[in-house]
């Protein structure tokens, strides 16, 4: 069984290819620069816009994983997602490759965001919500359709080791670690729950190899606690042995921060999910499999820790 993962050198690819090493010996790695995560891994380079490589890569696969993260910028995501997708699920049907997308919450309405399960309403108030769900209905289309065996597999806002993009990381933990203030979105009042990426990606191998969980959405291990934006903070800096500053920004705010710090401008669109209570449900999973996320005072030790060395 070869299992093949596409964008090998993320914060979900690294972790995920060292889950799949329970299961198989023959992992493919396929990135720009791919680096061995496990002895036994081989070795793909390829930029992943060329159709030709990403057919290549697939080839012989048995199971792909999907983790890319394209440069975070709205016009990138409308042009590259759609075209690498079509690319994939050609090749995936091709040659007989189950695909095993990884997710976010972006697709689903504005109002499903204090309660989201597998079944909330798909309708996205952003537009790169809108590119996302184009990538789901492609799959789904292609799953009724009987051309593919897939599963999509969704995560909340995620932190961890080996992860240097996601909010926790950069705009929290960083900036607590260089002795600035914490940075946040919308109200550090509301709850946020957190997906850990190490659960994130066990979960995902368990999922690619558990034949009957295919053509379905699943939720990760994301946790149950409750905690608001402000003890998350509470928990770095606890970790730092720093008080827990903080420093908000307001929408209007973001877009004065985008004429000087580009990526800044791709961020006022999706400050809805700060603006109210953020509850990511993965009960379908945790009854299906009997795991659950790990605790947040220990996932952020061992955030922390990583981020010391």
């Amino acid at each position: 069984m070869t299992h093949t993962i596409l964008g090998s050198g993320g914060g979900i690819g690294i972790p995920l290819a060292r889950e799949l090493k329970s299961y198989t010996d023959k992992i493919r790695l396929v990135s720009r620069n791919p680096k061995k995560v496990n002895e036994s891994d081989e070795l793909f380079p390829a930029d992943l816009n060329d159709p030709r490589l990403v057919d290549t890569a697939i080839a012989g696969s048995d199971v792909v994983y999907v983790t890319i993260g394209f440069q975070y910028n709205l016009s990138v995501w409308q042009k590259t997602w759609p075209a690498f997708m079509k690319t994939v699920l050609t090749a995936c049907i091709n040659h007989n490759s189950k695909l095993v997308f990884f997710d976010n919450v972006y697709l689903y309405d504005r109002a499903a965001i204090p309660f989201m399960t597998e079944t909330s309403r798909i309708n996205p108030p952003s537009r790169k919500g809108k590119v996302r769900q184009q990538i789901h209905e492609m799959i789904i289309e292609e799953i009724e359709k009987k051309n593919l065996t897939a599963l999509i597999v969704r995560a909340a806002d995620f932190y961890g080791p080996e992860n240097k993009n996601a909010v926790l990381n950069i705009m929290i933990a960083d900036n607590l670690l260089k002795g600035k203030k914490a940075q946040a979105f919308g109200s550090v009042d509301k709850i946020h729950t957190f997906t850990y990426t190490p659960d994130a990606a066990k979960a995902t191998a368990i999922l690619g190899n558990t034949p009957d969980a295919f053509n379905q959405v699943w939720h990760v291990p994301t946790t149950k606690e409750k905690l608001t934006m402000f003890q998350w903070i509470e928990l770095v800096s606890g970790e730092l042995n720093m008080e827990p500053k903080v420093q908000t920004f307001p929408v209007f705010m973001l877009h004065i921060l985008g004429v000087f710090v580009p990526v800044m401008r791709e961020f006022p669109e999706m400050v809805y999910q700060y603006e109210q209570d953020y509850i990511f449900d993965s009960s379908k999973f945790e009854k299906r499999f009997g795991f659950y996320a790990t605790k947040p005072e220990v996932g952020i030790k061992r955030l922390v820790e990583s981020m010391k060395k």
